[in-house]
């Protein structure tokens, strides 16, 4: 079982985005300290009455952030 919900986060136009590649969950937000906000509510509401060892997760997840970053080059 999973015991990580991993979360791509990277700069759209003009707000930050996470999106789950293993949950239909996308959200954005101003700031980084929102979007954090944003994805942890927003994973929770989806999991929300779900059997998650039937999803594949273990009874407590944790959330794994990848932020994608501009090049240096």
């Amino acid at each position: 079982m999973k015991r990580t919900i991993q979360v791509r986060i990277f700069r759209g136009e003009q707000k930050y985005v996470a999106e789950c590649p293993d949950l239909p969950v996308v959200t954005e937000a101003a700031t980084l300290d929102e979007l954090a906000a944003n994805i942890r509510e927003a994973i929770s509401l989806h999991l929300e009455g779900e059997d998650l060892a039937a999803m594949g997760l273990s009874d407590d997840p944790t959330i794994l952030a990848t932020m994608e970053l501009p090049a240096v080059a």
